[in-house]
């Protein structure tokens, strides 16, 4: 793959997220974040975190909410009241090693 200029390079890449986040957010959005961090060591807002320390890195001014817009293509309280179900302890508990593993200390 070396002979991918990077402008072409970058454009796969932001493809590739475009459609991450399609299929997150339109095809499946009954899976949930805790169970993505569980699973996977991360969730929607870790990709909306990414996107906004992405913004940050090129002087870009961003909120948080601002960020998980871009990622959930709504407010965040407007998805979670569409589509977060409760989660029982056993997941609760999974999600803070999960966290800690590879989020960090929550605030």
């Amino acid at each position: 793959m070396s002979d991918i200029d990077q402008a072409t390079r970058t454009e796969l890449e932001a493809a590739a997220f475009r459609a991450l986040v399609d299929h997150l957010m339109i095809k499946r959005p009954d899976v949930q974040n805790i169970d993505l961090m569980n699973l996977g060591g991360f969730c929607r807002n870790c990709l909306s975190r990414w996107y906004q320390e992405a913004a940050a890195e090129r002087g870009i001014d961003m909120t948080k909410g601002q960020a998980r817009e871009v990622v959930y293509g709504m407010p965040y309280a407007d998805w979670v009241a569409r589509n977060q179900t409760p989660a029982d302890d056993t997941k609760k508990a999974a999600f803070e090693k999960a966290f800690a593993e590879n989020v960090g200390k929550k605030d």
